[in-house]
C-alpha cells in the first residue's frame, strides 16, 4: 500500500458524509416487525439469489418471519453460496462483521448473526449506525408522505416522489389523489394545479429534492407535449361506474403507450413547479432493482431535451446511469444544470465505480459529482455502502496523485468535494427545515 493511499484512507475514514439517496423505512416501523438475518434481503442480495436460480416463492418463504429459522436457513444456503461473491452480498458481509463482529456468514455462523440483529431491534439503533459508526451527516430519504411523518430530521431529508401522479391511468388513481390531498380533479387543469400543491407543500414540509423513479414503468423520453394533446388523453382515462368497480378492477386504465403525452406534460409541469421552488430534480437512469426489467427504458440520453428545456433546472442523474455510465459522463460535462450521481453503484460493483469516478474526474467539474448515496431500506446496507464508497474514493483519488494527475494537497480538498460539500450545497441542506 503506497504512502498516498494510507494518507488518503485515513483522511477520508474521518469525514462525514452526504447521502444522496436511501429508502430506509422509519425506525418506529422497523421495531414494530421481527427482526433477523433474512431482513437484510429485502432487495439488492435478494436479486442475486433469484438470478442465482432461487425461485419467487421460496425467496417468499426465506423471508416470511412465520417460517421457522432453520428451515428458512436450509433454503437459503445454497443459493447464498452460489451469490456470496457479487458486491451485493459482500456489503453484507461488511456489515455482519463491522456492526455486530460476524466474520462471515456460514452454517456456523448465522444464528449467532441472526441473534445479534434481532438485538439490534431497539430505539438508536439508527443514530448508531448511520451517524455514529457510518458518520453520515445527512441522508436524502425517498419515502411516502406518511412515513415521513415518522422519520428522525437529525438523521434524514426527505424527498418526494412525483410518481403516483406522473404515473396517471385511470379515474381510480385519480380518485386516490383527490383522497391522498383532499381535493377534486376533474380536468387536466385541477392536475396540474395539484402538482403545484405537491411540490409547496413539500416546500413547507421540509423535502430538499423531487424524485422520478419512472424508469421501472416506461421509457424516459419525456417529450415536449403541448396542453391540448396531453387533455385528449386526460379525457380519455376509463370512467368508472363506482367506487366498488375501480375496487374490483384496479389494473383498468390506459396502457402505458396510450398514456404517455399525459405522463410527459406532467413530467414537464413537475420540473417547473421544482424551478419555481429551487428543489433538484433527482431522475433514475441505468439499472433496475429487480430481475427481468426491460433495461433499455433508463437510458439516460433520453433526458437531453429535458436538460436542454430547463437550463434553471438542477438535475441530479442516478446511478452513474450504469452501464451507460460515459453516457451520463458526457451529460455532466455539456450541461451546466446536470449533476452525475455514483448512488447504488459502489454495491453494484467497486471496480466499475473506481473506473467511472477516474473518469468523470477527467471529464466533469468537479463541483458537479457526487460520490455517495447508500440507495437501502435498511441501515446496516447503507453503512456497508459507505464504508466501500470511501474506500473506492481514496483508491481513486490515490491512483491519481501517485500517477501525477493530481497533486498531494489537491486530493483531500476533491474528497471534501466529492463526499460531503456538492451533495451540502446542490440540496441547500444547510437551509432544510428538520421538522
Amino acid at each position: 500500500m503506497s504512502d498516498t493511499l494510507a494518507s488518503l484512507r485515513e483522511y477520508i475514514g474521518g469525514l462525514p458524509l452526504v447521502d444522496t439517496h436511501e429508502h430506509v423505512v422509519p425506525e418506529a416501523d422497523r421495531l414494530a416487525v421481527p427482526q433477523d438475518l433474512f431482513s437484510w434481503f429485502p432487495h439488492y442480495a435478494s436479486s442475486d439469489l433469484v438470478s442465482a436460480g432461487m425461485p419467487i416463492p421460496v425467496l417468499e418463504e426465506v423471508r416470511n418471519p412465520a417460517v421457522p429459522l432453520e428451515e428458512r436457513w436450509r433454503k437459503f444456503a445454497p443459493y447464498w453460496e452460489a451469490t456470496r461473491n457479487t458486491a451485493y452480498c459482500r456489503a453484507l458481509l461488511i456489515a455482519a462483521r463491522d456492526l455486530h463482529g460476524v466474520e462471515d456468514i456460514t452454517a456456523d455462523t448465522w444464528r449467532t448473526l441472526s441473534d445479534k440483529i434481532a438485538a439490534s431491534a431497539r430505539p438508536g439503533w439508527y443514530h448508531h449506525v448511520l451517524r455514529e459508526r457510518a458518520n453520515i451527516a445527512v441522508s436524502l430519504n425517498d419515502t411516502d408522505y406518511i412515513a415521513r411523518e415518522r422519520s428522525d430530521f437529525a438523521l434524514f431529508a426527505p424527498v418526494r416522489r412525483m410518481d403516483d401522479v406522473v404515473g396517471i391511468r385511470s379515474r381510480a388513481e385519480l380518485k386516490q389523489l383527490e383522497r391522498d390531498y383532499d381535493t377534486t380533479v376533474h380536468s387536466l387543469d385541477d392536475l396540474v394545479r395539484l402538482v403545484g400543491r405537491i411540490v409547496e407543500r413539500a416546500v413547507a414540509d421540509g423535502y430538499v429534492a423531487l424524485k422520478n423513479a419512472m424508469a421501472y414503468r416506461r421509457p424516459i423520453n419525456y417529450e415536449l407535449v403541448s396542453r391540448h394533446e396531453a387533455e385528449q388523453i386526460f379525457n380519455r382515462l376509463p370512467n368508472y361506474l363506482d367506487e366498488l368497480r375501480a375496487r374490483v378492477y384496479p389494473g383498468v386504465g390506459l396502457g402505458w403507450a396510450e398514456a404517455k403525452p399525459l405522463q410527459d406534460y406532467l413530467v414537464h409541469q413537475f420540473i417547473r413547479a421544482g424551478i419555481d421552488n429551487h428543489l433538484p430534480i433527482q431522475i433514475h437512469t441505468g439499472l433496475q432493482e429487480g430481475d427481468g426489467n426491460l433495461l433499455v427504458h433508463s437510458n439516460p440520453l433520453y433526458l437531453a431535451n429535458l436538460l436542454c428545456e430547463y437550463p434553471e433546472a438542477r438535475f441530479d442523474i442516478f446511478h452513474a446511469g450504469y452501464p451507460w455510465t460515459s453516457e451520463v459522463a458526457t451529460l455532466g460535462k455539456n450541461f451546466q444544470n446536470t449533476y452525475v450521481d455514483l448512488c447504488w453503484v459502489h454495491v453494484i460493483s467497486p471496480a466499475v465505480s473506481a473506473r467511472v469516478l477516474d473518469e468523470w474526474l477527467e471529464t466533469v467539474p468537479a463541483n458537479k459529482i457526487l460520490a455517495f448515496g447508500g440507495d437501502y431500506r435498511f441501515v446496516e446496507g447503507a453503512y456497508a455502502h459507505a464504508v466501500m464508497a470511501r474506500e473506492v474514493v481514496a483508491k481513486v483519488l490515490a491512483a491519481k496523485v501517485d500517477e501525477g494527475y493530481f497533486s498531494a494537497a489537491e486530493a483531500p480538498a476533491l474528497a471534501n468535494r466529492l463526499l460531503h460539500d456538492n451533495a451540502w450545497d446542490l440540496f441547500k441542506l444547510a437551509e432544510r427545515k428538520r421538522s
